[in-house]
């Protein structure tokens, strides 16, 4: 069954929806603050996260924004706010769903595997490699929590690396993928657009960790 990561302040409501959520069959881990839950989350890898958007130390929305950079999980907010400002913030921050107590506990279990259904969806447009995540509909591309600002091109060259994680690729395959068919420019554009992608995601780019040289046959992103 799903893994659900609940994080809320209440004691109370957190034990309620816990107990509810593990009698229908879903595995809960909980947090009652936001830097529990961002711990949590990166450890436990839920499958959805359900979070209350007013929470000690890291708040909601800045946890949800976090969560939705680093990962595929589904993400409903709880909130005793009803605004419609307040949702469509909630939205724009990258949650799934928007939930304004009190609510009742059918309700919230409908809209989790709603959630549910609808994330392998997201997840076929993101593509990682290490702390490296390329999201394909957005077209955002975030080293850990940074976003890193690529061209055109740049993007294209790693999208194509990351489509492929693992294997070589040669430079004409390359060329022919990110350039088109009928490029007739010097094969080395591959290299310096290697070169500058490296400067954006390595940490030291004379020693790459992910964007590797396979000498005499192209590059590898692992």
């Amino acid at each position: 069954m799903p893994k659900v990561l609940i994080v809320e302040d209440e004691t109370i409501l957190l034990d309620l929806l816990a107990r509810h959520l593990e009698s229908e069959g879903y595995t809960v881990i909980t947090a009652t603050s936001g830097d529990d839950g961002l711990e949590i989350a990166r450890r436990e890898q839920p499958d959805i996260c359900v979070l209350d958007v007013m929470l000690p130390g890291l708040d909601g929305l800045s946890l949800c924004r976090i969560l939705r950079r680093e990962s595929n999980m589904a993400i409903i907010l709880l909130t005793a706010r009803a605004g419609e400002i307040d949702r469509v913030i909630g939205l724009d921050n990258g949650a799934d769903d928007y939930v304004v107590k009190p609510f009742s506990l059918p309700e919230l279990t409908a809209r989790i595997r709603a959630a549910l259904r609808r994330t392998p969806k997201r997840m076929e447009s993101l593509l990682r490699a290490g702390d490296v995540q390329l999201d394909l509909v957005s077209r955002r591309v975030f080293l850990g929590d940074k976003e890193i600002k690529l061209s055109h091109k740049e993007f294209e060259l790693l999208a194509t690396l990351m489509r492929n994680k693992g294997a070589v690729l040669s430079r004409e395959f390359l060329i022919t993928q990110v350039w088109g068919y009928d490029f007739d420019g010097d094969m080395r554009t591959v290299d310096v657009h290697v070169r500058w992608l490296r400067e954006k995601i390595e940490k030291d780019p004379s020693h790459p960790v992910h964007l590797q040289t396979v000498r005499g046959v192209g590059y590898r992103i692992d």
